[in-house]
């Protein structure tokens, strides 16, 4: 457990990254949006700040990705993991039945399409699957999808548990800080880089430099750099600490192949 003052986290309360950020400490203010979260922790409002970064059903969350990359010089502290359990949540007493619409975060809804259409429901989108558990109270029309936390908060119950379409649904999240973590011996580190467009084969090449090191890559992404159509960023994790040796090494030799280098952070690998 990371021992700090304050962390703040993608809000409302009720919502996934509130339940991520529960795991690291009880000091915690929402903020209602991902860059409002990274500026809290650049201006010293809050230590920490909690995101969610890649789900493993919809892939990455290309805000924090952009905000790491361009707008925040942020370090990536640890990360957590957890289980993405959706359920339908409805006002006491209501039947499946009953309901006409249901209202979730645009993720939630993307993650339960076969559950809505088979059971020919309206999905609207909402700001958070928090938000939209508030929405639906006193309404036996209407139901929302979320985590039990969010219906213990607004008097509901939990009609179906785990809708889903694939159970081994996860959302990755990290937590952003001004400084670095230590080296704990079991790290992962996490850079964007953008490489030469006059160069054949420069992503090959920069690949290649992990792999003549016996360095395991953990995941690779590719964004719009927003400077042009072909033009993109790459998100790299892989084993290592930016603090030891051959690790430094590494992040040199790409840094001389790339005329962009970032690196966004070194932490234990969750467990």
């Amino acid at each position: 457990m990371i021992h700090i003052t304050l962390i703040s986290f993608l809000g409302p309360k009720g919502t996934f990254t509130h339940e991520a950020a529960n795991r690291i400490g009880e000091e915690l203010i929402p903020y209602c949006t991902i860059p409002a979260v990274m500026e809290s922790v650049a201006n010293d409002e809050t230590v920490y700040g909690v995101v969610p970064i890649e789900n493993s059903i919809e892939g990455p969350v290309g805000i924090t990705l952009d905000s790491l990359a361009h707008k925040f010089d942020l370090k990536i502290f640890g990360e957590i993991i957890i289980p993405i359990n959706q359920n339908l949540i409805v006002n006491p007493g209501c039947q499946l039945g009953d309901i006409e619409d249901v209202y979730s975060h645009a993720q939630a809804i993307a993650q339960c399409q076969e559950f809505i259409t088979q059971n020919k429901i309206q999905p609207h989108y909402a700001v958070s699957t928090a938000n939209a558990a508030k929405s639906i109270i006193g309404e036996k029309s209407k139901a929302a999808i979320g985590n039990s936390k969010a219906a213990e908060l607004y008097g509901l119950e939990i009609l179906e548990p785990n809708i889903q379409d694939v159970d081994n649904n996860q959302t990755r999240f990290v937590v952003v800080s001004k400084k670095s973590h230590e080296i704990t011996g079991d790290d992962k580190t996490s850079i964007i880089f953008s490489i030469y467009e006059d160069r054949p084969g420069g992503l090959y090449n920069i690949l290649g430099i992990f792999q003549i090191n016996n360095i395991n890559l953990t995941k690779i992404e590719s964004r719009p750099s927003k400077k042009g159509l072909g033009k993109y960023l790459f998100f790299v994790d892989f084993e290592g600490h930016a603090d030891d040796g051959l690790t430094e090494d590494i992040v040199s030799e790409i840094d001389k192949n790339t005329y962009f280098l970032k690196v966004l952070g070194s932490y234990p690998k969750f467990k």
